[in-house]
């Protein structure tokens, strides 16, 4: 094996760190928002949720991005990602015997070095 896939690797591992850190960050701001974390990648053969969490009847089914700028963050998530996001949460819901008592709602929270998450809620 060559010193080029070695480093590939490297930079992978770097990268999932940062995202598993940044989700971490991000669930953080949400109970500090006064929600409850219900679920931590939530993954289905469908796609995977990063965070699932509640406040009273409203669930979010957030889709955490690390970036170097907002709208990178925004951008990152696509018609396709947004499409999986919501096929897993329709299996989450479906597993739920309350499911018709609640509302659901499909955010973005954007981690952007030395500053607090940025919560856009409703964004897809």
């Amino acid at each position: 094996m060559g010193r080029g896939s070695e480093d590939r690797r490297h930079e992978r591992r770097r990268a999932e760190r940062r995202g598993h850190v940044s989700e971490y960050l991000a669930a953080l701001y949400l109970l500090f928002r006064g929600y409850r974390i219900l679920a931590f990648r939530y993954r289905t053969r469908l796609g995977e949720i990063d965070i699932v969490a509640r406040r009273k009847t409203l669930i979010l089914f957030v889709e955490v991005k690390a970036r170097a700028r907002e709208g990178d963050a925004i951008d990152a998530v696509g018609y396709d990602t947004q499409r999986r996001i919501r096929a897993a949460g329709d299996v989450w819901l479906s597993r739920r015997r309350d499911a018709h008592r609640l509302s659901c709602r499909y955010d973005i929270i954007a981690v952007i070095p030395w500053r607090f998450p940025r919560h856009f809620p409703d964004a897809f």
